[in-house]
């Protein structure tokens, strides 16, 4: 992965005697309808921002529990006091350190009283995305370092365009974090590679640093990181001082830190690394959630992700050469691989990397239409060059465009629409208790609520006992025998919400108890993991 001072995508000319000349033609002469021609770095980071707030705003739709239930409201129970901890909590497989970024933005928008419904669902998004933007700014600064500025530019443009970019990185994942933090840390660790580069020793401490941090947000980036660095310490003449001199040292105090904030916040002393592992590795407790077929992110999980760039990233490795770069994708989907439970943001953090390789071949191609039209000295409003470009620049927007909004915009926005409605009815005491009789985690809770009214969810708490079920799984199995006897043990709660394939079972229940319908949202139009959760609905109490 070392720089190539002048590398750039092959012209694939014809012999290699006029190939010079003709090299120089593309590099200098050809209309460039390049991504970003010419901009700074400045202005590139202006545009990531902007973008990616715009980004922020546009995702309205629920994706994953943990992008609630793991980091805001955890944020929220540390900045107002009230908020669920689920069983990781409880367990100490959770580092405090991502949380709290969010609690500090909670504890700023309440000084200033801006902690309303419409910001507090908006706001963590918000920061996200200006940490997302630098994500994007140091893939293009990556992608000048080892390549140069066109395949940059095309590379920051597949990573703006892709839609599983647009639908997840602006989301409040501890992922979409890890993914940022992933990319700077390798651009500083190939620049102090870079002979070119004077401060060679600050920068290999800056990426350090900043992997030792993204093994404490997600312990499981110490696979990315344990194949960057195994690779180079192979080849690393001084490797004693430079483990014992800088890896030791940083890891240690990135370390110690995160174990004095967890002791802090926990109560006790917790070593989040070691219960994170025997949960997830030795103990493969994260089947409990799911378990998938050991090829999944070959065949369906990384290549949805990439979709429609998915050839260009292919063609990209291939034509680029730089196999310890694309030896990293391998890695971490091999080792994700061996894993039963698969989600697509686990391997979040290695598609900034296939979207450059796609960056590579989409530039070679712009040199490729670029020189044929010098040789043939057309017009340029008539060159084929803009024209074939266009077209496959059009391909990739067309049918990564409608995705990315279909899928933030629509697909399962129930969930989020639900508790935005709860939330502004709950100031005119209209709501006193809510009972949520759907699967777990099936919507955001406290943090967007925010109000310390009475809720009860399905718990679906993992336990060692054989043949263990849930309750969320006692539920789904038997939703009337269960809801008779969870509503005969207790006060009645004013509101109750559940998906129409469940209200299906239950609306006789409900009506003979004296609730009815008051507000009905759409959820999705297709199922995901179980039976067509079309729409979610809202049962009141009459007579509140």
């Amino acid at each position: 992965m070392n720089r190539r001072p002048d590398a750039v995508p092959p012209p694939l000319v014809g012999d290699s005697v006029d190939g010079e000349k003709e090299e120089k033609i593309v590099r200098r002469g050809s209309p460039n309808i390049s991504p970003f021609s010419g901009w700074s770095e400045k202005r590139v980071l202006a545009l990531c921002l902007a973008f990616r707030a715009t980004n922020a705003m546009f995702v309205q739709t629920y994706f994953n529990p943990d992008e609630h239930w793991q980091s805001l409201e955890v944020a929220h129970r540390i900045a107002f006091g009230y908020g669920h901890l689920t069983w990781e909590w409880k367990k100490g497989i959770r580092s405090y350190l991502h949380p709290l970024i969010f609690a500090s933005l909670y504890k700023i928008l309440a000084f200033f009283g801006l902690d309303i419904t419409l910001i507090m669902v908006k706001a963590p998004r918000l920061l996200q995305s200006f940490f997302s933007a630098f994500g994007d700014l140091y893939l293009y600064k990556l992608s000048c370092l080892i390549f140069n500025e066109s395949v940059a530019q095309w590379a920051l443009f597949s990573q703006l365009a892709n839609w599983f970019m647009f639908f997840c990185i602006t989301r409040t994942l501890s992922n979409s974090l890890e993914t940022v933090l992933t990319t700077m840390g390798l651009f500083y660790w190939l620049c102090s590679k870079d002979d070119s580069n004077r401060s060679i020793s600050n920068s290999r401490k800056l990426a350090l640093s900043i992997a030792a941090l993204t093994c404490a947000i997600r312990p499981t980036s110490a696979i990315t990181w344990l194949y960057i660095g195994l690779w180079d310490l192979f080849v690393k003449r001084e490797r004693l001082k430079f483990i014992f001199l800088e890896v030791v040292p940083i890891g240690a105090l990135v370390l110690s830190f995160t174990c004095l904030l967890d002791r802090w916040m926990y109560g006790s002393w917790i070593f989040v690394p070691l219960n994170f592992l025997r949960f997830n590795f030795l103990s493969s407790g994260g089947d409990y959630y799911g378990t998938h077929k050991w090829h999944w992110y070959f065949t369906q999980g990384f290549t949805v992700m990439l979709f429609t760039f998915l050839p260009f990233s292919v063609v990209g490795i291939y034509q680029s050469k730089e196999w310890k770069l694309s030896g990293l994708l391998a890695w971490v989907l091999g080792v994700y691989s061996l894993l039963g439970h698969k989600e697509f943001r686990f391997v979040l953090p290695v598609l900034p990397v296939a979207l450059m390789f796609a960056g590579y071949s989409l530039a070679t191609l712009s040199n490729h239409y670029s020189f044929d039209y010098q040789r043939k000295r057309l017009p340029c409003t008539c060159s084929r060059f803009p024209s074939r470009m266009s077209l496959i620049v059009s391909v990739l927007l067309l049918t990564n465009l409608p995705m990315a909004l279909y899928m933030s915009l629509v697909h399962q926005r129930g969930s989020e629409d639900v508790m935005k409605f709860l939330a502004s009815e709950a100031p005119d005491q209209k709501v006193k208790s809510i009972l949520f009789l759907m699967p777990c985690h099936a919507t955001p809770y406290y943090s967007t609520l925010h109000h310390n009214l009475s809720m009860r969810f399905m718990d679906c708490s993992p336990s060692d006992e054989d043949g263990y079920m849930d309750e969320s799984d006692r539920f789904m199995m038997d939703p009337v025998g269960f809801t008779s006897n969870l509503l005969s043990n207790g006060q009645l709660p004013s509101h109750i919400v559940l998906f129409d394939t469940e209200e299906k079972q239950l609306k006789e229940l409900l009506n003979s108890l004296s609730y009815k319908e008051i507000q009905r949202f759409f959820h999705a139009h297709f199922k995901v993991d179980r039976d067509l959760q079309s729409s979610i609905a809202v049962y009141s109490l009459e007579g509140l």
